[in-house]
């Protein structure tokens, strides 16, 4: 079941999370399981809690986790973008080092007695990442979909097509639905990756330090970015596990959520067993 939306005080910010606990009448231990493996959420750069809808219940279902899913500030009905702000480069960074770090905190979560598994999808691929590689201790192991390491050309034009699309073709009544402040939450993304500041942006070097358990998902006809993501991703990290799909956009848990579910419990079933084996 999902639990009710509460918000988490943190310093100057107020975010919105729920958790989601296992079916026990599907996995008679999810009880005890429950108290100790968490998979935590990182929604995309115009998602939102609730924009996950219910792929994170079927996927923690199937996996017997407990899941926290949580509205990054400017998102959903966590706090908003302040008016004028605008956010810098190191915007996924903030978020890796500081906000993730400081919410599992507050909500009690032991990262050192038991490590949560990290479910990311585009900028919140890039943060797990972020985050894995200044903690390799503290992460059981992340799923990275349709992630950012580097800014593509098709990124950009995509974006500039999102911004025409938000002021002219109707994007802003349909992302509304999601966020108490659309504007907080467009704006934020669509500048930041906009900026000149941002277009020598890159991960390569840095996620190299990244040791936990690795798999990247992406779609042939992503949107938003290439193969060549991945690429870049498993030269840095060689034991990152890939899984490319056909027919499949930005978003290959709404595309093939049957595929990535089953690829993602395969994949930790093997590094379960790894990690136990003597």
């Amino acid at each position: 079941m999902t639990e009710e939306a509460q918000f988490a005080a943190l310093p100057g910010l107020r975010l919105e999370y729920a958790w989601i606990s296992p079916d026990a009448e599907r996995h008679p231990d999810a009880a005890s399981a429950a108290q100790q493996a968490v998979m935590v959420f990182l929604h995309e750069g115009l998602g939102s809690l609730e924009l996950w809808k219910d792929f994170p219940k079927q996927l923690c279902e199937a996996c017997g986790l407990r899941g926290l899913v949580y509205s990054r500030p400017g998102y959903g009905r966590s706090t908003p973008r302040a008016a004028g702000e605008r956010w810098s480069s190191d915007f996924m960074h903030r978020q890796a080092l500081e906000v993730l770090p400081a919410l599992l905190q507050a909500l009690g979560i032991d990262t050192q007695r038991q490590p949560p598994w990290l479910f990311a999808h585009s900028d919140g691929a890039s943060i797990a990442l972020i985050h894995a590689a200044h903690f390799p201790d503290r992460v059981a192991g992340v799923v990275a979909m349709a992630p950012h390491v580097m800014v593509e050309d098709i990124s950009i034009r995509s974006i500039r097509a999102a911004q025409q699309a938000y002021r002219e073709g109707g994007l802003r009544e349909r992302l509304a639905r999601w966020h108490e402040d659309v504007d907080s939450a467009f704006y934020g993304w669509s500048n930041a990756w906009l900026d000149e500041s941002f277009l020598n942006w890159s991960l390569e070097q840095e996620i190299a330090a990244i040791t936990c358990p690795l798999l990247l998902i992406q779609g042939h006809q992503d949107e938003y970015g290439t193969m060549a993501q991945l690429d870049a991703i498993v030269r840095a990290v060689p034991h990152a596990s890939r899984l490319a799909l056909d027919a499949c956009g930005h978003s290959p848990h709404r595309d093939h959520p049957g595929a990535v579910i089953e690829s993602v419990t395969h994949w930790m079933a093997q590094a379960t067993a790894h990690r136990s084996s003597p």
